[in-house]
């Protein structure tokens, strides 16, 4: 094994997360899911926590802003890009040591985006059948994909059960945001 591999396994150790700290943020980005449900949007709820500090937030506000990519790891990512501006702390240092708690398992673009600023743990609770990017349907987390950042662990499965309850809770709604059927031309 190379040295930066070492580094990055050394790195990946130091910030896993305890079992208690998991279920901490996971109830914490499952209310930010059950905030979303209520608000029309597909429940999930997202954390970012910076030594033992909530630094970014979001749950999915893609309905509410018409903008697809304000996914809630997006709106959270902004959200830590924000506080270390106003902390004046390097965006680069404080992602490096930054753990993501999420409902659902990351989309492609998530999963890149968290790859790009060096997240090193990404927790989440159910698997993404359809878009997942922690290894559903590709493995963005892992993948030997140069110039890319550094890839990241998952912890997966805390809390799975529920966050499925709740995204089917979502499905069985009509979407009133949802384009309009037009009438076929024969």
């Amino acid at each position: 094994m190379g040295s930066e591999e070492g580094e990055n396994a050394d790195s990946l150790e130091r910030f896993c997360p305890t079992d208690e700290e998991i279920e901490k943020w996971m109830c914490s980005a499952f209310e930010m899911a059950r905030d979303a449900l209520e608000n029309g949007e597909v429940p999930v709820g997202c954390l970012m926590v910076y030594k033992d500090e909530v630094v970014g937030r979001g749950r999915n506000e893609v309905n509410e802003t018409k903008n697809a990519t304000r996914h809630a790891e997006m709106v959270s990512l902004d959200q830590v890009l924000d506080w270390c501006r106003h902390s004046n702390l390097d965006t680069k240092s404080v992602c490096e040591q930054t753990v993501l708690y999420v409902t659902v398992e990351p989309c492609i673009m998530c999963a890149a985006a968290l790859r790009l600023v060096n997240i090193p743990v990404v927790t989440y609770g159910c698997r993404n059948e359809r878009f997942g990017g922690c290894g559903s349907v590709l493995d963005v987390s892992s993948a030997d994909l140069p110039h890319t950042g550094t890839t990241f662990k998952c912890v997966s499965g805390h809390r799975a059960e529920e966050a499925v309850e709740m995204l089917k809770t979502f499905y069985k709604q009509e979407n009133p945001n949802a384009p309009k059927p037009k009438p076929r031309k024969d």
